[in-house]
C-alpha cells in the first residue's frame, strides 16, 4: 500500500543505520534498536510488547518526540521539561506518514503523567479533560478522563504502558473506548504488558526477542502463554515457583 492509499497518519519507522553512532551504546544496543530496519504500523493498533529494558518504551518515545510530542507526553502544544531524561533515538528515525493529516493527538505515558497532569493546570485548559484536576482523581481515573474527555478522533495516540494505572475492568473499558476512537479515524501505537489490551482484534502485535521486533500471533505471546498457564492452575505454579 501506497501512502497516496493509506488511510493511516503513519505508515512506517525507518531507522537510518547510518545516522547511528554506535549499536554498542545506549539507547542503539537496546534489543528493540539494534535490529531495527523498517517498522510497518497498522492501521488501526500497534502493539509493541517485551521484557523490562527491552527497549519498548525508548522505542516509543523516539517515535512520539519525532511525531512531534513533548517528550514526557502530552499533546504537539505542550513544551514543557521537568528533566530532560529522553534518548537520541528520535535523531535517527525517519517517519514515513500517510496522505491524511491528523486532527488530534496525544502522547500517554505511565511514568510521567504528574507532570502532564500539572503541566494542564498551569496551561488552565482541564475543561478539555473533564472540568476536574486531574491531581484529585485517582492515576487510573485521571488516565480513563483523558481517554475519555480529550481523545477526540481523527487522530495519532501513542500509549507507554497504559494499563500501568488501570484495574482489569478498566483496561476492559479502555478497549471499548480506543474501538470507538478507531471508529473515529483514529490510529494507536502501545507499549504494553497487558493481555488484556494487546487482544484487541484488529491490531499488530510486535515482540521484542533477541533478533528485534518481530510480528507475533496474541495466542503466542510469551504474555498469552505466561499469563494463561498462571490463571489455568495457579496452585500448581505457585508450588513450581514457590517451592
Amino acid at each position: 500500500m501506497s501512502s497516496l492509499d493509506a488511510e493511516h497518519y503513519l505508515l512506517d519507522v525507518k531507522l537510518r543505520r547510518d545516522r547511528v553512532p554506535s549499536f554498542d551504546v545506549y539507547p542503539f544496543c537496546l534489543p528493540a534498536v539494534k535490529n531495527l530496519g523498517t517498522l510497518k504500523l497498522h492501521p488501526k493498533v500497534t502493539f509493541i510488547v517485551g521484557e523490562n529494558g527491552s527497549g519498548k518504551s525508548t522505542l516509543l518515545e523516539a517515535i512520539a518526540t519525532s511525531w512531534g510530542f513533548n517528550p514526557e507526553g502530552g499533546t504537539k502544544n505542550f513544551n514543557f521539561g521537568t528533566r530532560r531524561s529522553h534518548s537520541e533515538l528520535h535523531e535517527a528515525l525517519t517517519l514515513v506518514k500517510g496522505i491524511k493529516r491528523a486532527k488530534d493527538g496525544f502522547f500517554l505515558r505511565a511514568e510521567s503523567f504528574f507532570n502532564v497532569a500539572t503541566e494542564i493546570e498551569n496551561l488552565g485548559v482541564g475543561d478539555s479533560y473533564g472540568g476536574r484536576s486531574l491531581h484529585e482523581q485517582s492515576h487510573g481515573e485521571s488516565f480513563f478522563a483523558v481517554m475519555t474527555n480529550r481523545f477526540g478522533g481523527n487522530g495519532l495516540y501513542i500509549l507507554d504502558e497504559p494499563e500501568a494505572a488501570l484495574s482489569p475492568s478498566r483496561q476492559l473499558a479502555m478497549l471499548v473506548r480506543m474501538h470507538e476512537l478507531i471508529a473515529k479515524n483514529s490510529q494507536f501505537i502501545i507499549a504494553t504488558h497487558s493481555p488484556i489490551l494487546m487482544a484487541y482484534p484488529d491490531a499488530d502485535i510486535y515482540q521484542i526477542g533477541e533478533s528485534g521486533l518481530v510480528r507475533t500471533a496474541y495466542e503466542e505471546t510469551e504474555h498469552f502463554l505466561v499469563t494463561k498457564a498462571f490463571l489455568g492452575n495457579p496452585k500448581r505454579q505457585l508450588a513450581l515457583l514457590l517451592e
